[in-house]
């Protein structure tokens, strides 16, 4: 992707971000709430159309693709994993699996369904409903699903966000296994340093634009660097405001209560006031408190 930009309304939710994912590699893709993150990823993969900027996938330059021939692509060329499974309930795990190249209007072979099963480990699982598998189990077939076309390139967002750490650990040991044993180019959106640290590389993105990046990440590195990241953020987004805001703003501010507010107010309560409090609110009451 080069110059990659997306405008929602005045906000710019990417911003001008250049980006390669090497063939046969896994990218974590991170960064605080609200820094694009799920955006790139949906630009990357053709579900949404950038304002600005080229993306190409697979030597395929999307930008110029009409709706049909871009659906056709994602539906053959790019795999997604979500966050929620979305299996349907009343087909089994091979039928799931099968149902990309059933909507391609191809006939899927059984062999090839339980091959793609038993790459994920679930080989002897092809007639269950996901009623009958664990969290776990109903990700690997979610995997198996986005497999079963030969992808060119697997698009993750948050995959391991709806599991417990144990079994998210499971999937993403596995996902690292189809990069070193397959080749297969994996790009993943997560929050989590642990499920990035399975990755070659870490990006970060802040405020739509890449930040940096990590090679041979470890999850104790990825996590300094978001707090880092986050910690930034907070700053630039103060900036931000108060540079909206304005020094006027501020000044006019300070004016609205001024000085002369504070003497009207010591003026309305005036010193018999202000001495009559202060015995009861001062000696006597510091002496009872201090009994």
């Amino acid at each position: 992707m080069r110059s990659l930009r997306r405008d929602y309304g005045a906000v710019a939710a990417l911003d001008g971000v250049d980006l390669d994912f090497a063939a046969g590699t896994f990218t974590a893709v991170m960064g605080p709430s609200g820094s694009g993150k799920s955006t790139l990823l949906q630009c990357a993969a053709g579900l949404d159309r950038p304002t600005s900027g080229t993306v190409a996938v697979d030597g395929v330059e999307l930008g110029g693709l009409s709706e049909r021939r871009l659906t056709l692509l994602r539906r053959e060329r790019i795999g997604f994993v979500f966050q929620s499974f979305n299996l349907l309930p009343s087909l089994t795990a091979a039928q799931n699996v099968a149902l990309p190249l059933r909507l391609a209007g191809r006939r899927p072979s059984r062999g090839a369904v339980r091959e793609t099963l038993a790459r994920v480990g679930l080989g002897d699982r092809a007639g269950h409903r996901p009623a009958q598998l664990s969290g776990g189990q109903q990700q690997r077939v979610a995997l198996a699903r986005a497999l079963i076309t030969h992808p060119a390139v697997l698009f993750g967002d948050e995959p391991t966000g709806a599991l417990d750490t144990g079994t998210g650990r499971e999937v993403l040991s596995l996902l690292r296994e189809l990069v070193d044993r397959e080749g297969q180019t994996t790009v993943m959106v997560t929050h989590d340093p642990v499920a990035a640290s399975y990755a070659d590389r870490v990006v970060f993105l802040v405020d739509g634009r890449v930040s940096g990046e990590l090679t041979e990440p470890s999850a104790a590195r990825v996590a300094g660097r978001m707090a880092e990241l986050e910690g930034t953020a907070g700053v630039e987004r103060t900036a931000g405001l108060e540079r909206a805001a304005g020094p006027e703003r501020t000044a006019g501010l300070e004016r609205a209560a001024g000085p002369e507010r504070t003497a009207g107010l010591e003026r309305a309560a005036g010193p018999e006031r202000t001495a009559g409090l202060e015995p009861t609110a001062g000696s006597e009451w510091m002496g009872r408190a201090s009994c």
